[in-house]
């Protein structure tokens, strides 16, 4: 970051996560992002292949996705009671919910702000969260619940690549419930995968128009899929 002329702050103790360290910053167009340094992360494998970016000092994947909301007490109840995440700590407005294992990836914090402007889809903030589930079942499950909860949930949408329920939660953050299967490998051999841009057959009619206003992107060839999706999980 000092190379590159970014501005941040820390390292610094994360205020939940015990011998959690944290290096705060924003990216170009003013989101927030946190570099977060925990052992728990030796267990999840790092592309080795960027240059420049030795593997130990390589991104392990998403630790966990922080929710800026006017009050934290509705949004903790959809979390915990509606998604089953169980709480796992709290300091001040901030507090920390986990499902599964509890590590990395499977981690969300909601802070009440108390005031603060409500974002809005643009730069700067981000569209919605994804939460995966593993398949049809596990996706049908809390969208029921969801639904009882008056929470208003969308159909299942087919995306081809996986199937998504999207609904808001009280705070205003739009959630999506994504399917595992049947992942991006179904129209493209796994060891082609990022060569070229890929549409999901409704979107294939309008290819020239998509592909003339993406920026370009311009990434190494991984040296297998695995390594590929690994730091992206």
């Amino acid at each position: 970051m000092v190379r590159f002329g970014i501005p941040y702050q820390g390292p610094a103790a994360h205020p939940i996560g015990a011998g959690e360290r944290v290096i705060s910053f924003k990216d170009p167009n003013g989101l927030l992002l946190e570099l977060v340094a925990t052992e728990a992360a030796e267990a999840r494998p790092a592309w080795g292949e960027a240059p420049g970016i030795p593997s130990q000092q390589a991104i392990h994947g998403f630790h966990s996705v922080t929710l800026w909301v006017e009050q934290g007490e509705a949004t903790a109840r959809v979390l915990v009671d509606t998604l089953g995440f169980r709480a796992a700590g709290e300091e001040g407005s901030l507090g920390r919910f986990s499902i599964g294992d509890g590590g990395p990836g499977t981690m969300v914090q909601a802070r009440a702000t108390g005031g603060f402007v409500q974002g809005v889809s643009g730069a700067g903030t981000e569209h919605h969260v994804a939460w995966r589930v593993s398949d049809d079942a596990a996706q049908l499950a809390p969208r029921a619940r969801i639904r009882a909860a008056g929470l208003d949930p969308t159909p299942v949408i087919d995306w081809s690549y996986f199937r998504s329920v999207y609904f808001r939660e009280p705070g205003g953050v739009l959630y999506e419930l994504a399917t595992n299967p049947p992942e991006f490998a179904i129209d493209e051999p796994v060891e082609r995968l990022g060569e070229r841009l890929m549409l999901p057959p409704q979107y294939e009619p309008d290819r020239a128009q998509i592909e003339a206003v993406l920026p370009p992107v311009h990434l190494p060839r991984p040296a297998s899929a695995d390594s590929f999706f690994s730091a992206g999980d």
